[in-house]
Formats: structure tokens, C-alpha cells, sequence
């Protein structure tokens, strides 16, 4: 996950935000319609992206017709499963997870290694990637309104939002590089081995 642009290169042309989480309504994605039609009344040039796929097993789940109708509405288009994440981070602006709940969420990290701007929710997991105002922007949970405004606000500050992206990257490489996380790792389990 490397940063598409670096402070000599054009952003692209088309404004486009990115939820990429599997499709339940925990990860906000009810909120993150109600944020898009609020943006698209402002700006009907965004384009809001919904990249993952239905999680029929689970009771949280959106049902597919949810989704297909929000697409035949234009609010935004669906993408389904996605192999190259790196690939897709480096066509879009600002990555979403209005999530409630999370442990420790992926695709923010990816998008900060890509030094893509964060909204996120308030909450565990999610603040621990991202510092407000620092490294993205957290808005409570549950509020299409505070989204909506956090969206628009990157979207209209692009040097603001660049700087975002930026602090959001130096925080994915100095605290979630995968040599660390395995370094970690590894030491709890010596200390584990240590303690028996």
C-alpha cells in the first residue's frame, strides 16, 4: 500500500469516496447512504463507492435488495468483492467506516498505509487509528448529519485533506507495519512461553 500522490502530482479529476467493509448495517452503512444523498444534494459530481460483499449468516446483515436499490438510485455504486485493494485505494479520495463497533479495522489501516484522508467513528478500534484532526476525522456514531459535514469539509479543503493523508500514512508505518505487528506478537507468546 503505497500513497498515490505525492504534493507534485494531481489528485484525480473524479471526487470519490470509498466504505469498503463486508455489508452489514454495524458498519454504517445506513448512515453512509443517508451522508451520500445529503453530499450528492450539494455536489451531485462525487461518487460514493460501497466495495465488499453480503454477510448472509450474520443478523446484522443488509439485505442485497438494500443495496441494488441505493445503486438504481443513484446514491452510490456497489463494487462487490475487491482482489486488489492497493489498486482501488489509489483511485479514490476519502475512505469512510462509520462503523459501531470494531476490533482493530483493516481497511483503515490500508487506506492510511495509501495515504488516503480517514472519517471514521468515534470508537474502539477506529480511534486507535485515527487521531482527530491529526490523521482523519472521527464523528459519532449513528450521525449521517456529522458525516455528511466531515465529507464535505475534506472534500472542499483538499490541502487539508492531503495533510490528513499524510500524518494518516506516517501512523500506519510507524505503529501497523506487519514487521511490527509480527514483532509483537512474538514477544507476547515468548513472554507467555517464559511464564508456563
Amino acid at each position: 500500500f503505497t500513497p498515490r500522490a505525492t504534493e507534485n502530482e494531481p489528485q484525480p479529476t473524479a471526487t470519490r469516496v470509498l466504505l469498503a467493509a463486508r455489508l452489514l448495517w454495524d458498519k454504517g452503512l445506513a448512515e453512509y447512504v443517508e451522508a451520500a444523498k445529503m453530499v450528492l444534494a450539494l455536489n451531485p459530481r462525487v461518487r460514493f463507492l460501497l466495495a465488499g460483499t453480503p454477510d448472509d449468516g450474520n443478523p446484522a446483515a443488509v439485505p442485497l435488495v438494500a443495496v441494488q436499490t441505493w445503486v438504481q438510485e443513484g446514491v452510490l455504486e456497489w463494487l462487490g468483492h475487491v482482489e486488489d485493494m492497493s489498486a482501488l485505494l489509489n483511485t479514490v479520495n476519502l475512505m469512510v467506516l462509520p462503523s459501531y463497533r470494531e476490533g482493530l479495522p483493516k481497511s483503515l489501516i490500508e487506506a492510511a498505509a495509501s495515504g488516503i484522508p480517514l472519517i471514521t467513528t468515534d470508537v474502539p478500534g477506529c480511534r486507535e487509528v485515527v487521531e482527530n484532526g491529526v490523521s482523519g476525522l472521527l464523528v459519532h456514531p449513528h450521525d449521517a448529519h456529522a458525516l455528511a459535514n466531515a465529507i464535505t469539509r475534506l472534500l472542499g479543503d483538499p490541502a487539508y485533506a492531503f495533510e490528513l493523508g499524510k500524518a494518516a500514512r506516517a501512523k500506519a508505518l510507524l505503529e501497523f507495519d506487519q514487521r511490527i505487528i509480527i514483532r509483537r506478537t512474538m514477544d507476547v507468546y515468548s513472554e507467555l512461553i517464559e511464564d508456563a
